[in-house]
């Protein structure tokens, strides 16, 4: 099975530039979630972590 998906990519012309592409995706990806964390303020990280705790809303079970 591996080898026929191995000969299979090898003839897809520019195979090489799909990892590539997908490593620049997951460090942008990274790289802002990691610049969000730093710069939200600290009134909104305390609004967003008592918000499970808020019971002015009925539980929709």
């Amino acid at each position: 099975m591996l080898k026929f998906v191995k000969s299979h990519m090898e003839t897809i012309e520019g195979v090489a530039n799909y990892p590539m592409i997908s490593l620049m995706i997951f460090f942008v990806f990274f790289v802002a979630l990691f610049w969000w964390v730093f710069t939200a303020t600290k009134e909104h990280i305390k609004e967003m972590g008592e918000l499970p705790l808020d019971n002015d809303q009925p539980n929709k079970l």
